[in-house]
C-alpha cells in the first residue's frame, strides 16, 4: 500500500480496512487479518496496525474475541456508510462547489460526465 503524507499511516490503515467492509471482503462477524498479518501485508510496523485496529475498535467497526482476534461488528458497513457520508458532504462537497464555481462547471456539467461514466 503506497501512503499519503496528508493523513497518518494508521488512519490510512483504518480507512482500508473500513474500504475492505464496504466492498463486502469482510461482512458481519467476519474474522479479519491478525493485527501481524496486516501489518506485515501493508508492510508496517505492528504498532502501527495496533492503533488503526484499537481506533476502529473504539469506533465500534470491530471487536475483538480474546485469543480468537478481531471480527467485524455487526452492522459496521451502515456505520461506516453513515460516517463517510457525513464527512463527505461537511468536508468534500463543499471544497467541490468551490472549484466548481471557480471553474465555471455546472451541476449539468456533472451529471453529463456522471452519465458519459
Amino acid at each position: 500500500m503506497t501512503f499519503s503524507n496528508d493523513k497518518a499511516i494508521y488512519l490510512q490503515m483504518a480507512d482500508r480496512l473500513c474500504d475492505e467492509i464496504l466492498s463486502g471482503k469482510y461482512k458481519d462477524d467476519d474474522r479479519i487479518p491478525s493485527v501481524r498479518e496486516y501489518a506485515v501485508l501493508l508492510e508496517v510496523n505492528t504498532n502501527t496496525a495496533v492503533k488503526a485496529y484499537e481506533q476502529l475498535a473504539r469506533e465500534e467497526v470491530i471487536y475483538n474475541k480474546r485469543g480468537l482476534g478481531y471480527f467485524v461488528t455487526p452492522g459496521a458497513m451502515k456505520h461506516i456508510l453513515k460516517a463517510r457520508k457525513q464527512e463527505f458532504m461537511k468536508e468534500k462537497l463543499p471544497e467541490l462547489f468551490r472549484q466548481m464555481r471557480l471553474l465555471d462547471i455546472s451541476i449539468a456539467d456533472v451529471v453529463a460526465a456522471w452519465e458519459k461514466g
